[in-house]
């Protein structure tokens, strides 16, 4: 069966075409926490390769990596790498990566090869029950490619005064990519990141979402925290850096919400 057809199999694409919005940070950490519960796939699909090296894969040890699926040079099986998160298995970004964008132009359904990979080899993501997509901070091919192999699109939305309108690009281009190439994408929602609360404009930012909106943002905040930017250094998620840290904290209770949501969404779909 095609891996995007396989009912327990759910392909989230995490995007935004603003960069340092907590986008990368999220990925990791999201798919760390759901790792508890889940057999999660994170594949790095940003050339800075930030998600791999927060996993603890320096640029040196990645190898061949989300270029070579979709160039076809190798079978996914290959490239998978497992992480020190039991449960948590990472597609790195290789070097390459960086020129994707241009050589994808010239390839045959360029902006399906993502998800013709994940269908043709869906062997190799046996047990898989998630798969989380870090997309680059722009809305080229390969954000594209990620959009069209998902199911659904959750935003990572920094609360501070250019955030609407970050928010309203990505919400319409999720919009033409339902209409013309994948009409089964949703926007799984938005988390409201490097949350401020001794910040009023912190305050006005996520008031002004909730009310755009509505229950499309996620209840849980991940506040601005020092842990968080601590732990990419060390190559692990918060969660495993400090634990006890509001940081980690706060992914737990989004990775409890988007599991929340799940299982809503199915029951109704029943």
């Amino acid at each position: 069966m095609p891996a995007h057809e396989r009912p327990s199999l759910r392909i989230i694409a995490l995007a935004n075409q603003k960069g340092g919005v907590g986008k990368t940070t999220t990925a990791i950490n999201l798919g760390t926490a759901l790792a508890a519960k889940r057999k999660v796939l994170l594949i790095d699909l940003d050339p800075q390769g930030n998600a791999s090296t927060g996993l603890g894969l320096s640029r040196q040890d990645r190898g061949a990596g989300s270029y070579a699926l979709l160039t076809g040079e190798k079978p996914l099986a290959e490239l998978l790498r497992p992480t020190r998160i039991p449960g948590l298995t990472l597609l790195p970004a290789d070097p390459d990566l960086a020129g994707a964008e241009i050589e994808l132009v010239g390839l045959e359904n360029r902006e399906r090869r993502l998800r013709d990979a994940l269908d043709a080899q869906s062997a190799a993501l046996a047990g898989t029950d998630v798969i989380l997509i870090d997309c680059p901070p722009s809305l080229g091919l390969l954000t594209l490619n990620a959009l069209v192999a998902s199911h659904s699109v959750l935003v990572p939305l920094q609360t501070e005064f250019f955030a609407l309108e970050g928010v309203s690009q990505i919400t319409r281009t999720v919009d033409r990519v339902k209409r013309a190439l994948n009409p089964t994408l949703e926007l799984e929602g938005i988390v409201l990141t490097m949350f401020d609360k001794r910040n009023n404009l912190s305050e006005l930012v996520a008031a002004d979402v909730r009310a755009f909106f509505g229950d499309k943002v996620f209840t849980t905040v991940i506040p601005r925290n020092v842990r968080i930017s601590e732990a990419p250094s060390h190559g692990l998620p918060v969660i495993l850096y400090d634990h006890r840290s509001a940081g980690a904290q706060a992914y737990v209770e989004l990775a409890a919400e988007v599991l929340k949501r799940e299982r809503k969404a199915r029951k109704s779909a029943a």
